[in-house]
């Protein structure tokens, strides 16, 4: 039976920007019926023991992330149990991720490349100026040669950053996630990952990464999930 994660929640208890408490996230998540949601703080994962006891109390499959600030923009970890020094540099973050058997996913890859009159910065051309002309010049930048998959549907980034998130990972055969990046309850399960295996604990989830057996979705707060297909 296929399983609904939204791969991308931010929290108050730990990424300082969010107004959704963990109690509002756990209850619009019943009242949508997503089954499944990752709590991927800003920089530093909940604590095991009290993430654990709080999942325990919870009919919903809860899964521990993390959202890594990097020198190559932002990374969803799995598997990562603590912020570990030096993984701001992603090739180090890569080498603790690899070491702890985790998942990395390039997060919101172009997001600012789009934006009007040089708003947002890109994360990933952080000088604003040397963007990508193209799915080819994009597909060389070296982050996708640490990242394992890269989130094409993401509920905080406009549909063209998207959809080219979305050509860059056919370009180079990557499998791609989707998560609401929600910071409130707006939003929650806007885009999500669905897996063709039945994933009931974190372990089952990261094998189910690894295996490649998921797509990303959209379209679930409107009753109509979708693939995402740029």
């Amino acid at each position: 039976m296929a399983t609904v994660i939204d791969l991308h929640v931010h929290t108050t208890k730990g990424s300082s920007d969010s107004s959704l408490s963990p109690q509002e996230m756990v209850q619009e998540a019943k009242r949508l019926g997503l089954p499944g949601l990752c709590i991927t703080e800003h920089n530093a994962p909940w604590d095991r023991h009290e993430f654990t006891d709080f999942a325990r109390k919870h009919d919903l499959l809860l899964i521990r992330g993390v959202e890594i600030d990097t020198d190559m923009g932002h990374v969803l970890v799995f598997g990562l149990d603590s912020y570990v020094s030096g993984i701001s540099q992603i090739s180090e973050l890569r080498r603790v991720v690899d070491e702890k058997e985790g998942f990395m996913v390039t997060a919101h890859p172009f997001r600012g490349i789009h934006s009007p009159g040089g708003i947002r910065r890109p994360l990933l051309y952080k000088d604003g100026v040397s963007l990508p002309s193209s799915v080819e010049e994009a597909s060389q930048h070296p982050v996708f040669g640490l990242a394992d998959a890269i989130e094409v549907a993401n509920g905080n980034t406009v549909d063209d950053e998207n959809a080219f998130a979305w050509q860059v990972a056919q370009r180079l055969s990557f499998k791609s996630t989707g998560g609401s990046d929600a910071h409130s309850l707006h939003g929650l399960g806007r885009c999500s990952t669905v897996f063709e295996d039945d994933i009931r604990s974190e372990e089952e989830f990261i094998q189910a990464l690894r295996k490649g057996r998921y797509y990303a979705a959209y379209g679930l707060r409107a009753g109509n999930l979708q693939p995402f297909l740029g």
